[in-house]
């Protein structure tokens, strides 16, 4: 909003040798040499003096006290070239201490002023309907304050150069409250918030950012590769059904993947008292003997650290964090869905990719090819086979979202992604993975 500053000189003499001069005293009309201004009101010495009038030829005017020919005293100003208008205290031509002042744009400031800017304590409403009341120094809201946003929240505290800066509690509209430091307009330093999603958070914050916080909730899931490579999988790849077809989700380990189901079996978790370390976090793989090879480094993204731990029972894939942690347990890879079909390599590319000798002692248990009919799938005479019970070897993804309602501060969490390998139990064959990603 702009100040409250004249461009004209408000303390206006005529010329020395003017051929018509001003009144000496009472009252009198006065038209300056230049034309531009006129001056009609009461007169003593020959100087304006009581009330008066002044017009600018731009339509601007001044209408109040004179003394000894300067503006200075009760009065209205309205500045033409931005529309303004105030009305209040004038000192030497300047709006100076207690005034209102009408802004064309919209909104209006009353309070305290300073050479035309807004100084000391006030009342500022914007063209948006938002309501400042505090102190002021050099025209912007500075010290003590309170402010309503058009948003609905409610700001109370500490403000430098019409920024929050210091310590302040802020109401949201939503339900949501902070309390603690500011700077630059944003929470920084030590502080508490209760968001309306029931994340609350008590500590550093950085750049309006928690250093972790407790209720946001997160979901866990998977996904298989959606093409698998030979050396890690006897699957070649998998086909979906119509009824089960979904985009591919692009992973940021250079292969895309396709959902793939987690289970949580009931009967496990510890038994009351147990501790953490004593819990059973094993993964079901498949009907062979297998184990689960993480890939090296920590979840991809940014955000909260997360951990998949042993702990106590809880809500399977979902879970809330608490002091930046969330804990997963007992999560395992299921069975492929009815609607995923699994193509299997021909025994003779396994042999070849393995490099083991066809016959050998170590050849791989022999596996129906894509052109035999696979687990889960009707024989020709008739007959079913059953689908396994667990998943096959080869490379799957786990995924943690956000899925916090409504999103903490306003945005969610970016999903992280951990690379897993289900391998043959005794395997020791570990291809290289490229780490083109960063490691947190």
């Amino acid at each position: 909003m702009e100040a409250a500053g004249d461009p004209y000189q408000a303390s206006l003499q005529p010329r020395r040798h003017s051929p018509r001069l001003p009144p000496r005293n009472g009252y009198g009309v006065y038209v300056y040499p230049n034309s531009f201004f006129r001056y009609e009101g009461e007169w003593k010495g020959g100087k304006k003096h009581g009330h008066g009038k002044l017009l600018f030829k731009d339509g601007s005017y001044y209408e109040g006290e004179f003394v000894d020919g300067e503006i200075t005293g009760e009065g209205c100003q309205h500045w033409a070239w931005s529309g303004n208008t105030y009305s209040g205290q004038f000192v030497l031509g300047e709006p100076q201490g207690h005034g209102v002042m009408k802004y064309k744009a919209g909104g209006r400031y009353e309070g305290e002023l300073s050479q035309g800017l807004r100084e000391g304590q006030g009342f500022l409403e914007d063209q948006d309907g938002q309501v400042y009341q505090g102190s002021f120094h050099d025209n912007k809201r500075h010290g003590r304050g309170q402010m309503i946003f058009k948003n609905g929240d409610k700001y109370e505290g500490d403000w430098v150069r019409d920024q929050r800066q210091g310590h302040g509690v802020l109401c949201c509209a939503d339900g949501s409250t902070y309390k603690g430091q500011w700077h630059s307009d944003v929470f920084s330093g030590l502080g508490s918030l209760v968001h309306c999603s029931g994340v609350t958070y008590c500590g550093m914050f950085i750049n309006g950012h928690p250093a972790g916080e407790s209720g946001r909730v997160l979901k866990i899931s998977a996904g298989v590769r959606y093409v698998q490579l030979p050396e890690y999988s006897e699957v070649s790849f998998f086909k979906m059904d119509e009824d089960y077809m979904e985009t591919p989700i692009q992973t940021p380990f250079g292969f895309q993947c396709i959902s793939y189901p987690l289970s949580v079996p009931m009967s496990w978790g510890p038994e009351p008292g147990s501790t953490v370390e004593s819990a059973r976090a094993d993964l079901l793989l498949s009907k062979r003997d297998s184990e689960p090879v993480l890939d090296s480094g920590a979840f991809h993204g940014q955000g909260d650290t997360l951990s998949i731990l042993p702990a106590r029972r809880h809500k399977p894939c979902c879970q809330q964090v608490d002091h930046g942690c969330a804990e997963f347990v007992d999560i395992l890879l299921g069975a492929p869905p009815p609607g995923m079909q699994p193509y299997l390599f021909l025994p003779g590319t396994l042999e070849k990719t393995l490099g083991r000798p066809k016959g050998g002692p170590s050849s791989p248990e022999v596996l129906p090819t894509a052109q035999e009919p696979l687990k889960g799938t009707n024989r020709p005479d008739g007959t079913t086979v059953e689908p396994p019970t667990a998943a096959y070897l080869g490379e799957y993804v786990l995924m943690v979202c956000d899925v916090t309602s409504p999103p903490f501060l306003g945005h969610r969490l970016p999903t992280t992604f951990k690379h897993l390998r289900i391998l043959a139990k005794g395997d020791t064959h570990w291809p290289h993975v490229p780490e083109d990603h960063q490691k947190l």
